[in-house]
């Protein structure tokens, strides 16, 4: 779906050739528009986007802000390699890079080929080969993929038939042999060659259970992960559900000394558990342990913001500590503070992406992905005299496979230049997925609005077949502004939106919601000048 070679440019330097503003890395003490206490701020990047290095030996959560769930982390000697579930966007399971932990740059798309929704993939390296081993849902069944190098190119998707699990985590046993652990404490063992499983899933282990007065979403344990360390496998499992109430999921923990167990639960635990909606982050969940550069530890997992179920499940780090009895502790406490980084590393590169593009290159898979594209989605769309000219598909967002972005800020602004042709409709969306979203669109003769997933109203279009058109994001109130003249003056819509709702615990599928643009009706679309700017 995705050129390899505009995939290496675009990571090699062109992703960040729209937008080089707003790179200060200070953070600054100020009202936190959210609680309306004084606290301290993220510091900017790119498109003022936050990130998560202060600048002074100190990073805040999350690490990866916006929808970046299920966080699977490999050390790879001084690099760290990091990807998530994209469900179903395409170009999908970004590989992110990193030598400190905390700043990150996109390598890109491992995944091309739309194989199902991915959930909770696994990222590892043995025997100098990378594998990326992921579930999916629509088959449901787990896929691998591999290559010799992590920038790819990563091989055809090879089913391994485990219709009834998710969440591999990979393991090495003491004696060599590979095995995926899975959902519900069952793992099964691979060959060799790590492309095919060897027998059926067995159960090999009963998870730590709550007290059964806590409010959770379910037992649903997921998720495990296996760390090797002294005389110990350590197996991090998650349980309480993935969201739901915000004290649902939680993290827990197990050993043996064998892979072939018995597995020993942590009597700590759960070693991670949202205790109350009051706090900076819910439903903290689906960890994995990591050695930092200097040979500390420290944990990688995902949790909901405060308020803000709508950017999905954001990725979080959080110091560890081995203990005398050889068991480890979380050092975080409820993330909402200043954290020392990681010592020994050292900055690749500023992190994050410009989320701004004048198209003059085709940023899909890193920045823009479809949603549920089809087999042939990426011919819709080229690059072309500083344009991105898109085909257009079927009637309206719900059915013309939108191009989307991952926003990470609470408030946001994003703008376009737009042309149509005769018989085309297109526009700006917020977009959650083909049953809920919300936007602003136009033909010829009017505008076409968007609200609950659903066309609302058709008011007349002043601007004919060009305009610019502005969406406002500020914490979940939408504002719409159109423009005749290129942006010189603007014209406030008449219709705002309130879009809190907009997220799994209403909709279901543990996504985020996106902003992007669609094209649809006949003919093309072109959008030039999209720019993005966080706002404070």
């Amino acid at each position: 779906m995705t050129d390899r070679r505009d995939v290496l440019k675009l990571a090699s330097g062109g992703l960040l050739a729209s937008s080089l503003s707003g790179l200060g890395g200070a953070s600054v003490f100020a009202a936190d528009p959210a609680s309306g206490a004084a606290g301290l701020v993220w510091a900017k990047g790119f498109d003022g986007q936050r990130k998560a290095d202060l600048g002074d030996g100190r990073f805040l959560n999350p690490i990866m802000a916006g929808d970046h769930p299920d966080p699977s982390i490999l050390k790879d000697g001084a690099d760290y390699y990091m990807t998530f579930s994209t469900f179903d966007s395409y170009p999908g399971l970004v590989i992110w890079h990193s030598r400190d932990l905390v700043n990150w740059r996109p390598i890109g798309p491992a995944l091309t080929k739309n194989i199902g929704s991915v959930w909770a993939p696994e990222l590892v390296k043995h025997k100098g080969r990378y594998y990326l081993y992921i579930p999916t849902k629509g088959p449901n069944t787990s896929w691998v993929i591999w290559a010799d190098r992590i920038e790819g190119p990563w091989s055809e998707p090879v089913d391994l038939n485990l219709p009834n699990h998710i969440d591999p985590g990979h393991a090495v046993g003491e004696d060599g042999s590979r095995w995926l652990f899975l959902s519900g404490g069952d793992r099964v063992r691979l060959s060799d060659d790590g492309l095919s499983r060897i027998g059926e899933p067995e159960h090999v282990y009963d998870p730590w259970r709550y007290p059964p007065d806590w409010v959770v979403e379910g037992f649903a344990p997921e998720g495990p992960k296996i760390t090797r360390h002294g005389d110990y496998f350590y197996m991090v499992t998650a349980v309480g559900g993935t969201a739901g109430p915000p004290t649902g999921h939680m993290v827990i923990a197990a050993r043996s000394k064998s892979i072939h167990g018995s597995w020993e639960n942590c009597p700590a635990n759960p070693l991670v558990h949202t205790k109350s909606a009051d706090e900076k982050w819910w439903s903290r969940g689906h960890a994995t342990l990591v050695e930092g550069p200097a040979g500390d530890w420290w944990s990688v997992y995902h949790g909901y913001e405060n308020g803000y179920w709508t950017l999905g499940r954001q990725a979080l780090l959080d110091p560890i500590e081995w203990t005398a009895d050889g068991w480890f502790r979380m050092k975080g406490g409820d993330l909402s503070q200043p954290i020392a980084k990681p010592k020994g590393g050292t900055v690749a590169g500023p992190h994050g992406m410009a989320l701004s593009d004048d198209f003059s290159a085709l940023a899909l898979g890193a920045k823009w992905n479809f949603f549920k594209p089809a087999a042939d989605e990426r011919s819709r769309a080229r690059a072309e005299e500083g344009a991105l000219v898109l085909k257009a598909r079927g009637r309206a967002p719900v059915d013309s496979s939108p191009l989307l972005l991952i926003a990470g800020d609470r408030a946001y602004r994003f703008e376009c230049d737009i042309e149509i042709a005769p018989g085309g409709t297109a526009g700006l969306i917020l977009f959650y997925d083909e049953k809920l979203y919300c936007g602003l669109g136009f033909d010829g003769e009017r505008f076409v609005t968007h609200q609950y997933g659903i066309e609302r109203a058709r008011p007349a279009n002043p601007h004919g077949s060009k305009m610019r058109m502005r969406v406002t994001n500020d914490r979940h109130i939408v504002t719409y502004d159109t423009s005749g003249d290129g942006g010189k003056t603007w014209v406030r819509f008449d219709r705002g939106m309130e879009v809190s709702g907009y997220h799994h615990n209403v909709r279901g599928g543990f996504l985020m919601l996106r902003p992007g643009l669609y094209s649809a009706g006949q003919g093309e679309a072109r959008f030039r000048n999209f720019a993005f700017r966080a706002l404070d």
